[in-house]
C-alpha cells in the first residue's frame, strides 16, 4: 500500500485533534507513515443530522468512500442542493457505520483531514454504535485545516457531493505542498 511521498505537510498551520486526547501536538515521527483520508461531510442543515459522507485518500491506489444516509425530512436548501447529486442510494445510519468503520480498519493509524468541524464531528460518531461502543477498534487522527480560501462552490465539479467536495479538498492542499 503506498505511503505519502516526502512525509506530511508541516503540523504548525493547523488544528489537530488526537484521539489519545493528548496535549503534546504530533510530529512528523508521530504521524510517519499516516495514510491521510480527505473528508468531507453533507448534513441536514447547521446542526442537522448527517446526509453523505466521502473520504478520499491522498494517494490513487486505495479507492474512495463515499455513501449516504436516509433523510425522510430533508430541509428545502438540502432538498435543492444535495439529494439532487447524492449520486448514491441512501442506506441506513447503522449500516455506514459498519462500512466507513470497515473501511478505516484497512489502515493501521488513518487520519482524516477535514476543512469544517461538523466534518470531523460526523466522521467520529459514525466510528461508535450510538450505544456508548465503538465500531472502530483502531487509532485515528484528526486535522482540522485552517483553510480560509476553500469553497465546494468554486473548486468542485460536483458541489454539495461529499466525494466530489472531499476530492476538490484533497487537491487543494496537495498543490499547495
Amino acid at each position: 500500500m503506498r505511503r505519502p511521498a516526502g512525509g506530511l505537510l508541516p503540523c504548525y498551520d493547523r488544528l489537530w485533534v488526537e484521539s489519545c486526547h493528548s496535549n503534546r501536538r504530533p510530529t512528523r515521527s508521530l504521524l510517519k507513515g499516516a495514510v491521510r483520508y480527505f473528508i468531507d461531510t453533507e448534513f441536514n442543515g447547521f446542526g442537522g443530522d448527517l446526509i453523505a459522507i466521502a473520504a478520499v485518500p491522498e494517494g490513487d491506489e486505495v479507492s474512495p468512500f463515499y455513501e449516504a444516509v436516509e433523510c425522510a425530512s430533508p430541509v428545502p436548501w438540502v432538498r435543492d442542493n444535495v439529494l439532487p447529486v447524492l449520486q448514491t442510494k441512501p442506506r441506513s445510519y447503522s449500516e455506514v457505520a459498519r462500512l466507513f468503520s470497515d473501511y478505516l480498519a484497512t489502515e493501521p493509524e488513518p487520519v482524516l483531514v477535514a476543512d469544517w468541524p461538523e466534518d470531523i464531528a460526523f466522521a467520529a460518531s459514525l466510528l461508535t454504535n450510538r450505544r456508548g461502543g465503538r465500531l472502530f477498534q483502531g487509532a485515528v487522527r484528526f486535522e482540522l485545516l485552517r483553510l480560509t480560501d476553500f469553497s465546494c462552490e468554486s473548486r468542485s465539479s460536483v458541489p454539495h457531493n461529499a466525494y466530489y467536495d472531499a476530492v476538490a479538498l484533497r487537491n487543494l492542499v496537495l498543490s499547495q505542498a
